[in-house]
């Protein structure tokens, strides 16, 4: 029940002590306001870190071939392994079912390609028409390799948006050839790419014209695989370390190398890289909470140390209420109250200045693996709960001891 008499107390007990109420205060605001920075950091790095991933399919299974570091069946190490077309005619086959998007890719690096007067340096990629997706490219104009493309060897060209801006200047591209190494290409496209202006710095053409234009016969560099979506991300990933495992084990055993050879066949399944990553933020963002909630016990035991004092130096007082009738829960409530109040108010404005510097800060905060740390809803509402049991922790055994003085003893006190 709302007691007006029990407000104007709190208040002048504050008033009377109020660089006393300060500190306190202070100490409960910074465990706040560092448990907040803390969590938005945790979430900054989440977010940074989804970010990374947005520049390929989520789910991408990424085969690229190495140098051999153990001798198998008479074959000495230090053997380069070559995928073709036909490791990845096998692996299609064999996946159907599973598979949602496939290519296989030859490149380039460091292409020379010009436009008029234009030219510059760009990786170009043979690749088939699901690359599109592997890449988890936009088409901003025009369209995307097709199999007709394939069949035909023909000579066209989808360009990165940072590839369109130097060598088109914004003009119009689609239509227009450009020379990749002598060799002229038509644009039929053009796309961009979430993960940035790296990976918009590319020029993607036909495998079938990439293996022909660089007389690389039917070799491939890499491929690329996806597989059908799954409900859970538990059976998702289930499932690609399934398909991962048969993928390497099946390209041993063709290429013949050693089951225990860890460099010859080298698979990147994103989904295992997310896991790793997320499991690691978790752990990260549990030690941020540890050490916000052990910044706000710090506070919470000053909170509670001044509240003894408080009941210390209202010794008599208290006696004196008792004496004439008041009961203990009465007691309890009135030390509550004020431990809760300090509490909460010191709080909130903790609370209130954290929100208010990253509103501020937390936009202009973008590296690598941090981006625009912030704070949502729940934790907010989180850290309000955590502020009232704070205040109640730190109210109640000093608020149990007064309400066990007995008046006698209360009023001999000096």
């Amino acid at each position: 029940m709302f007691s007006i008499e029990r407000w104007q107390e709190i208040f002048e007990t504050i008033r009377k002590n109020k660089l006393r109420t300060f500190l306190t205060g202070l100490s409960v605001a910074s465990g706040i306001f560092i448990l907040v920075i803390l969590l938005a950091i945790g979430q900054g790095m989440q977010n940074g870190i989804s970010k990374e991933f947005e520049g390929d399919a989520t789910n991408r299974i990424s085969v690229w071939t190495g140098v051999t570091s153990e001798s198998f069946k008479g074959l000495n190490p230090g053997r380069r392994i070559q995928m073709d077309n036909l490791d990845y005619q096998l692996a299609e086959s064999k996946n159907e079912d599973q598979l949602e998007y496939k290519s296989g890719v030859y490149s380039r690096w460091g292409q020379l390609t010009s436009y008029k007067a234009e030219n510059g340096s760009y990786r170009v990629e043979g690749v088939l028409g699901d690359y599109q997706f592997l890449e988890n490219a936009t088409l901003t104009a025009g369209r995307f390799i097709n199999q007709n493309d394939i069949d035909g060897y023909e000579k066209v060209a989808i360009i990165g948006h940072r590839v369109y801006l130097d060598l088109f200047k914004n003009k119009n591209a689609i239509g227009e050839y450009i020379e990749i190494t002598g060799i002229k290409f038509k644009v039929v496209g053009m796309y961009t790419d979430p993960g940035g202006e790296r990976e918009e710095n590319r020029i993607f053409i036909p495998l079938s014209t990439s293996q022909r234009v660089y007389n690389a016969g039917d070799k491939l560099r890499s491929m690329a695989f996806t597989l059908k979506k799954q409900d859970k991300f538990e059976d998702a990933l289930a499932a690609s370390e399934t398909f991962t495992a048969q993928l390497e084990a099946d390209l041993k055993a063709r290429h013949i190398i050693s089951p225990t050879d860890e460099r010859a066949i080298r698979i990147n399944n994103s989904l295992e890289r997310a896991k790793k990553f997320y499991d690691l933020i978790a752990m990260i963002k549990f030690f941020f909470w540890g050490v916000g909630i052990c910044t706000i016990i710090a506070g919470v035991v000053g909170v509670s140390n001044i509240m003894l004092i408080i009941v210390k130096e209202r010794t008599k007082e208290i006696g004196i209420r008792k004496a004439i009738g008041a009961q203990p829960i009465s007691i309890i409530g009135m030390i509550l109250h004020e431990s809760i109040f300090v509490t909460a108010v010191a709080g909130f404005f903790g609370l209130v200045f954290s929100l208010f510097v990253l509103e501020i800060i937390g936009p202009l905060i973008e590296t690598d693996y941090i981006k625009n740390p912030s704070v949502d809803f729940k934790v907010a509402l989180t850290t309000v709960i955590i502020l009232v049991v704070a205040g109640a922790v730190a109210g109640f055994f000093p608020a149990y001891r007064a309400s066990s003085i007995k008046p006698i003893e209360a009023l001999r006190d000096e």
